[in-house]
């Protein structure tokens, strides 16, 4: 079984992979650059360098870069918003269905009349819900609510998605799609760094958000760690 993870902004700010070998892959739909150690794969879905806003992704090339590579099992990590009081931030959770409506990245099918039935595998999630407790409690069966950005919501938007899901962020559902078309699994993995705007009167802008994840960097530093001595 070959396991990649798939992050942002918290592997380029863990020292964990700083010694992991940089490779790049060129797919049809442009180069990836991504690492590789004992076995493991990881890509920054923003790119390293100057990273791309979510909106920007080269989503495509991303999911077919692990899909060439002969990889398997995607794990995900994703910083998500609350969508529910009960989900403070710092939670973890793990989606196992999501919503996105709104336009996703073209396809893997674009000039064919096809397109894949939905859905987020999560094989390997059991596993990581039993060997990562009691250190980490992860939330399962959540919905994802995927917006565009790359602004935040505005709240009149929260006060109506709110009802649709659980927690929202900007990748997920794109992902998700890809990889069923590309015949990977995608497992879901989600660290809540905040309330949505407007929910439990919190008020969100880019650099709050950005003080929000590094607040729970060490967190995302251990959950790392562990997770590369439960899958090696």
């Amino acid at each position: 079984m070959k396991v990649a993870f798939l992050s942002g902004t918290s592997i380029v700010n863990s020292t964990l992979f700083a010694a992991w070998e940089v490779r790049t892959i060129e797919t049809q739909f442009g180069p990836v650059t991504y690492k590789q150690h004992d076995g493991f794969t990881l890509i920054n879905r923003h790119g390293y360098g100057f990273p791309l806003p979510p909106h920007a992704i080269n989503y495509r090339a991303n999911i077919r870069a692990l899909a060439d590579l002969g990889c398997e099992e995607v794990l995900s990590l994703n910083s998500v918003g609350s969508l529910k009081p009960g989900l403070p931030p710092g939670t973890l959770v793990s989606c196992s269905d999501y919503v996105g409506l709104q336009q996703g990245p073209a396809t893997f099918f674009d000039t064919e009349l096809k397109g894949g039935a939905p859905g987020i595998a999560n094989h390997l999630i059991p596993l990581l819900v039993r060997e990562l407790a009691p250190e980490f409690e992860i939330k399962t069966g959540k919905v994802y609510v995927q917006m565009r950005g790359p602004r935040f919501e505005t709240k009149a938007e929260v006060r109506i998605v709110k009802e649709w899901g659980d927690v929202i962020g900007m990748t997920a559902a794109h992902e998700a799609d890809l990889c069923v078309e590309a015949g990977l699994h995608y497992n879901s993995l989600a660290l809540i760094d905040n309330y949505a705007n407007g929910l439990e009167g919190t008020e969100i802008d880019f650099a709050k958000f950005k003080d929000l994840v590094k607040s729970n960097q060490e967190k995302v530093n251990r959950l790392f760690a562990r997770l590369l001595e439960i899958l090696a």
